[in-house]
């Protein structure tokens, strides 16, 4: 039996399947392209970016581009609710995996917006945005909620 396919609302389309891949892509390039830049921002200091770091923000730029591709075209070659809340969940863990990362910072970086520059608004609020919208679709909201659709998934 063939997997049901759903069509799901527009909201975590857009987000999903466009929003947030897009925004793996900006990550990837500064990651990569930007790194001065991208260094100074996450740790609030600056400093030249030595070549083992430079190598290490290269594949932090190719891990972003795998998020992008991942989610863009795994989620977006089905409607198998099961896939879509299996990827999600991975998504999610990877969600606390990065919010962590930042904690070196400080506990100010999850909530003192008055000190926040423009990468801790993609790598708290933005996160805390997706985290918000995985969590709720994992939970079903919006989603179809008849028995016949609960009993296909």
């Amino acid at each position: 039996m063939a997997p049901r396919q759903t069509v799901l609302p527009l909201t975590y389309r857009a987000f999903f399947l466009i929003i947030e891949p897009i925004s793996a892509l900006v990550g990837a390039f500064y990651a990569h392209f930007r790194q001065d830049e991208y260094l100074t921002m996450t740790t609030h200091t600056s400093s030249p970016v030595p070549l083992g770091t430079s190598i290490v923000l290269s594949q932090l730029a190719n891990l972003y581009l795998l998020f992008a591709l991942n989610e863009a075209l795994v989620l977006r070659s089905t409607g198998d609710l099961r896939v879509w809340r299996t990827v999600l969940l991975g998504l999610l863990i990877a969600d606390f995996g990065h919010l962590y990362s930042v904690s070196g910072l400080g506990s100010w970086v999850y909530w003192d917006v008055t000190r926040w520059n423009a990468i801790d608004y993609g790598n708290v609020l933005f996160v805390y945005l997706g985290a918000s919208m995985r969590i709720a679709f994992l939970f079903g909201v919006g989603l179809t909620t008849s028995s016949k659709a609960k009993k296909a998934v």
